[in-house]
């Protein structure tokens, strides 16, 4: 991605980390957590490795075509998830935001990405909206946030509270990373 470097890694901290939280909440012992938390990993590993900065590593063309095929996927599978929880349309926005990233960086990986100084493209934008909404929403739900029956008697991938923060962190991150192209 474009930008200033320490922020870039910043940015490949916070998703690497939900990442891999995101993968200790597939332990759960609710189903549909589990499958939730499966996509999420995928999004938090796929934008960390997405962040890196160009500067320090700059992938192969071929790289941001798989990209895009991957999320594509994820896409899929999300719509088609959808149909039993709306949650997923959400991972449906997410993983069509990485693959319209994904063919922008393969469209043109070394320039800016911006429809000739008139603002970003409108797809980059209507996304920008849904996802500035999406992490104002999200944070503003955290706040109440407590578990049922304490937090002493409910293991960690089964915690509300940390699955919220989970998303809010790969809003956030999808904000700052869309904000880049």
């Amino acid at each position: 991605m474009h930008g200033p470097v320490s922020p870039a890694w910043l940015l490949v901290a916070l998703c690497a980390a939900t990442g891999a939280y995101c993968l200790l909440r597939m332990r759960s012992g609710v189903e549909e957590q589990r499958r939730a938390a499966g996509g999420e990993a995928l999004m938090g590993f796929g934008m960390a490795a997405m962040a890196v900065p160009a500067a320090v590593f700059a992938p192969p063309r071929w790289m941001w075509p798989l990209y895009a095929v991957v999320f594509g996927l994820a896409a899929l599978r999300a719509l088609w998830s959808a149909r039993q929880s709306a949650h997923h349309l959400h991972h449906l926005l997410g993983s069509a935001a990485m693959v319209h990233m994904a063919v922008l960086m393969t469209a043109a990986p070394a320039s800016h990405h911006h429809t000739g100084g008139s603002g970003p493209a409108p797809v980059t934008g209507a996304l920008l909206l849904y996802f500035t909404g999406y992490v104002l929403l999200t944070g503003a739900r955290l706040v109440p946030a407590t578990a049922p029956g304490g937090p002493g008697g409910v293991r960690w991938g089964d915690r509300p509270e940390l699955s919220r923060v989970c998303r809010l962190s790969m809003g956030i991150g999808m904000l700052a990373m869309l904000l880049t192209m």
